[in-house]
């Protein structure tokens, strides 16, 4: 789904749609074996590991992934399996989809929370399903963001909306959040902003969910923050904006397929403020195709970068 304007109910059928095969179970930790770093057996059972999957477990292992991943599948299964014999767990809790593939491994601290379980915590907050919403959802992560129309305002005559956004990822890729969040109308451009209003829960509780009229009103309070920030951007000359890019890139560590996407957005943004440079990293999370944690990554760089103004 590319990161444009939907509905709460769209959004719902999509989760519907991802999860319906879903399922989890704990697993004895003596039943697992592996015949490759992409491949493992539960009992009899063989199961297809999908790269989030492969990423936790040998970090759970303590092998690291790109060695790992490097070697010939036979030394991988010698070394997983030898590792899988010291873990001082008894049992591993497995997200599923439908009965081969394995989309996540998790210790049994871990507490999940579901993209389901978020939107029906926000239909009972009164957001009912025509709410008009930002979504970038696939099958590993979620970000959906509410735009307040009460609060809209214009800088150098874009329209812009605030509001709130949360992110959540079912195989552990970050933990549920919710920031402030602006959407320029013009492109539909997204910012989400990492500041001290922001409010993060790891999935070892679900506390989140209970307190998430609270949070929202703690993040709803800093929206001005965006509109003072977002003014001085304009008003903040960069002498070399590609080279500031190119820096801000290195610091965020931003991969190849980001990074395709800012040189993307930067074609559409290009100019000599803070506040072309800060639009290039929204208008890159709106380019087709890319993945939606690398689309909430960007919008929480454009956020990032904004935040460092004073």
């Amino acid at each position: 789904m590319p990161t444009n304007m939907t509905t709460l109910g769209e959004v719902s059928d999509r989760v519907d749609a991802l999860n319906k095969d879903c399922h989890d179970a704990l697993v004895d930790v003596h039943e697992i074996s592996f015949l490759s770093h992409e491949r493992m057996k539960i009992g009899y059972n063989e199961h297809t590991l999908r790269p989030v999957a492969q990423r936790s477990i040998a970090w759970r292992l303590g092998i690291p992934y790109n060695y790992l991943a490097k070697c010939p599948q036979e030394l991988q299964a010698e070394q997983m399996n030898h590792w899988i014999k010291h873990e001082k767990r008894e049992k591993l809790f497995i997200r599923f989809d439908g009965q081969e593939e394995i989309r996540a491994i998790f210790t049994t601290r871990y507490k999940p929370v579901d993209n389901f379980e978020v939107l029906a915590r926000l239909d009972e907050m009164g957001y009912t399903p025509d709410t008009k919403v930002q979504c970038s959802l696939d099958g590993e992560f979620m970000l959906l963001s509410i735009p307040d129309g009460r609060r809209q305002f214009k800088i150098n005559g874009d329209k812009m909306t605030p509001g709130i956004s949360i992110s959540n990822s079912e195989v552990g890729l970050a933990s549920l959040s919710v920031s402030a969040f602006c959407l320029r109308i013009i492109c539909t451009n997204g910012m989400v902003s990492k500041t001290e209003i922001s409010a993060s829960y790891r999935h070892v509780s679900t506390k989140i969910l209970t307190e998430l009229p609270q949070v929202f009103e703690k993040v709803g309070a800093g929206l001005n923050r965006h509109k003072d920030r977002l003014k001085l951007s304009l008003e903040s000359p960069v002498a070399d904006p590609l080279a500031t890019i190119e820096r801000f890139n290195r610091q965020f560590a931003l991969g190849e397929r980001e990074k395709d996407a800012v040189a993307w957005g930067w074609s559409q943004e290009s100019g000599e403020t803070m506040f072309n440079v800060v639009n290039t990293y929204t208008r890159a999370a709106a380019m087709e195709g890319l993945p939606a944690e690398s689309s909430f990554r960007l919008q929480r760089v454009g956020g990032e970068v904004l935040g460092m103004l004073h």
